[in-house]
């Protein structure tokens, strides 16, 4: 198992591309303003630990392949939880990042394929 700086020289040369590669893919399509940057700080991507700009880069990657945009993930979710008419349900996963998002489709993904054998 390499360490997390032995995945970045190896996927991305150094941590200032990486960083970079994370930077293009918060767009307002996909990422919820949660940084400090965003609230008029001064602590940005690039003060983030190796590890997590490669799970962050990974879930946003994942993220825009199979569904393009936040809203259309927040929409597969609904639909495999039968909740899509839920407002409330909706506006509460508007406010999740797409790591979380991502990871509560692939449950409910689960949770229907369990559903329809039994």
């Amino acid at each position: 198992m390499s360490t997390p700086l032995n995945t970045v020289k190896e996927r991305f040369e150094s941590k200032e591309k990486l960083v970079a590669a994370v930077e293009k893919l918060m767009t307002e399509d996909l990422w919820v303003p949660r940084l400090s940057s965003d609230r008029g700080g001064n602590k940005g991507v690039s003060r983030i630990s190796n590890a997590k700009l490669l799970r962050l880069h990974d879930a946003l990657s994942t993220a825009k392949e199979k569904f393009g945009t936040r809203a259309k993930l927040i929409d597969a979710i609904l639909e495999l939880d039968k909740r899509s008419k839920d407002a409330g349900y909706r506006t509460r996963l508007e406010a999740y990042p797409v790591p979380r998002l991502l990871d509560m489709h692939r449950s409910s993904e689960r949770r229907a394929k369990k559903s329809k054998k039994g």
